[in-house]
């Protein structure tokens, strides 16, 4: 750390001073237009130009922003300067818990480009070994990052609420996990604790730049889903938004779920039960598990679509061998179920992001929590 670094703000000042400033408006004014000027700036958030000069100035010394380029402006006067958000020098510590063979991890910038990697695998670790797993991932991620790290994002399956609390979590057999307390005071950042598909339909809202209104369906641990409604991620009253994982369907009653119940779409569509069934298959039974799968999905997902009026419906989670086929019949499913005017206007598509996704979900987190910016 050099001295020009300590006399900086710390994340967690970032944190608290940021957010709802007129530091923050021009942090937004550059994320949603990218390279603008002092004057640029100044008109479009309506201060005066010596305020923006003086903020450029302070968020100039804090290393928030950087100068991207000069350009002409025309007559005889100066070049222009334009500002952008300094997304390069940044790290986010990305955690996702929501693999069943272990805990995956990233240091990314700003922009979303990966610069390291780490992982502990573990089948199924639960309770206090799977908290003990989370925070040595964390560790060596920090201590690989080579830069100001701004925030730590985490993917958690299971009900999280806005506290950072995971409040259940059947695979890693958790309940109320105060998992933002408990990193926060070990690592002194600013951590953004989310539910796993909410993660990802985050990152599919800003990093792929679907639509505002969509729905992520996530098979991994287990099922779940999340929904952006006009741009915005919808929890509900109880965090349960999107829980589609142990709604009891009549097309998985065979099953028996990790909460104990039968007929949960978890049961059947979890990607170990899944692949569970597919590895003991030979290829024509393969076929029919995977047209079995995709039906199933499609059945519980025409509701949701008709009710919220849902275009855009990505999958993630599952490999390329499988998605094709669970698409075809997902979308078979929900033909019937749905009314004209919403089939016509349906787009279910598997995500491109792939495993990446938690880590591009949680770097939205991060600039969201720390800097008020999407």
């Amino acid at each position: 750390m050099t001295a020009e670094d300590v006399d900086r703000w710390s994340s967690l000042q970032i944190q608290r001073e940021i957010p709802g400033s007129s530091q923050g408006r021009l942090l937004q004014l550059l994320h949603q237009n990218g390279d603008r000027s002092r004057a640029d700036l100044a008109r479009a958030a309506g201060f005066t130009k010596a305020t923006v000069s003086s903020l450029v100035t302070e968020m100039l010394e804090e290393g928030l922003i950087v100068e991207t380029r000069r350009r002409p402006i025309g007559g005889r006067g100066r070049p222009a300067v334009d500002l952008n958000i300094d997304r390069e020098n940044w790290r986010v510590v990305a955690l996702d818990l929501s693999h069943d063979d272990g805990f995956y991890g990233a240091v990314l910038d700003l922009s979303g480009r990966v610069l390291h990697r780490d992982s502990i695998l573990s089948l199924a670790a639960q309770g206090e070994v799977a908290l003990q797993m989370a925070i040595e991932l964390a560790e060596r991620l920090c201590a690989a990052a080579a830069g100001r790290i701004i925030g730590m994002g985490v993917s958690a399956p299971g009900i999280v609420d806005a506290d950072g609390v995971v409040l259940a979590s059947h695979n890693l057999r958790w309940t109320d996990v105060p998992l933002k307390d408990v990193l926060l005071e070990r690592f002194d950042l600013p951590v953004s604790v989310e539910n796993d598909a909410n993660v990802a339909a985050l990152a599919e809202r800003d990093r792929v730049g679907a639509q505002s209104d969509l729905m992520v369906v996530k098979l991994g641990y287990g099922v779940g889903s999340g929904i952006i409604a006009n741009g915005k991620l919808i929890h509900g009253s109880h965090y349960t938004a999107g829980e589609i994982g142990h709604i009891a369907s009549g097309d998985s009653a065979d099953y028996r779920c990790v909460c104990g119940r039968a007929g949960c779409l978890e049961a059947t569509l979890s990607l170990p039960r899944l692949n569970a069934r597919l590895s003991a298959a030979d290829e024509r039974d393969r076929a029919e598990i995977l047209e079995d799968a995709g039906r199933i999905l499609g059945n519980a997902l025409a509701p949701l679509v008709g009710a919220l009026g849902t275009e855009v419906v990505i999958l993630t989670g599952v490999s390329d061998e499988v998605a094709d086929s669970l698409v075809v019949a997902a979308r078979d499913a929900m033909r019937p179920r749905l009314t004209e005017e919403s089939w016509a206007s349906l787009d279910l598509r598997i995500s491109p992001l792939g495993d990446d996704l938690a880590f591009q979900g949680a770097v939205s987190l991060v600039s969201s929590a720390v800097l008020g910016v999407p």
